[in-house]
């Protein structure tokens, strides 16, 4: 389905997270840079290998990040929230996406041009260090995913995934709800069947309660201790 244009003048980007630091004229030139975009849950936003012309900034909703690595497989990388950029690699060069959207929920976007947002990164040192370090937290998100595929087992793998999807990030999503078992095996880069098997062994043992799609952490100390032994 086509994403829905919006009215953008009054989206208020300005007033959310390191956009709050531009100045008036940068603001203004932000404004003939950007567009705002509506998409409804379980559309695709952009997909990997696609010419990447803009930089993504979540305005309201959750996006999953994912990596196709062949035909009907894929790796959940992480699921964007409010405040986080996508495709921001583009800004450096990067001429196609390197890596699948999807929305999780109804969702708002700024499509940012990214010459321009290059342009303000180098006009604005504050505004470039909030936006560097908010990307540095994904960077190391990333190294965590790498780790886990290398040397855990299948157990600590899964235990890995719900600790990311439980954690502060999301705590005021039941982010379960939009998430399928398949998907969840896809954070944790292990068999559907596994993931099912390995579920049901945590509640017997009283470390989750399982109830539908929702997962509610009952022990985390324990769920760690299995993240760490992998």
């Amino acid at each position: 389905m086509e994403a829905n244009n919006k009215e953008e003048l009054n989206s208020g980007l300005t007033n959310r997270f390191c956009f709050s630091d531009l100045s008036i004229d940068e603001q203004e030139f932000l404004k003939h840079k950007k567009k705002q975009i509506s998409y409804l849950k379980g559309e695709n936003i952009f997909k990997q290998g696609a010419f990447a012309p803009y930089v993504i900034y979540i305005l309201n909703g959750l996006v999953k990040v994912f990596l196709q690595t062949g035909y009907g497989k894929q790796i959940n990388l992480r699921i964007a929230k409010p405040g986080d950029f996508l495709a921001f690699s583009s800004v450096f060069g990067e001429d196609i996406y390197t890596y699948s959207t999807i929305a999780l929920t109804d969702i708002e976007i700024c499509m940012i041009d990214k010459s321009g947002l290059r342009e303000l990164l180098k006009r604005n040192t504050d505004f470039a260090m909030a936006v560097t370090s908010r990307n540095y937290q994904n960077e190391k998100h990333l190294i965590e995913i790498i780790s886990n595929i290398s040397y855990k087992q299948m157990r600590g793998k899964l235990a890995s995934a719900l600790l990311y999807l439980s954690s502060d990030d999301f705590e005021k999503e039941n982010i379960f709800q939009f998430l399928s078992r398949q998907d969840l095996a896809d954070f944790a880069s292990i068999a559907n069947e596994s993931t099912i098997r390995y579920l049901k062994e945590f509640e017997k043992d009283k470390i989750i309660a399982l109830d539908g799609k929702n997962i509610e952490i009952l022990d985390k100390e324990k769920l760690e201790a299995l993240s760490l032994r992998g």
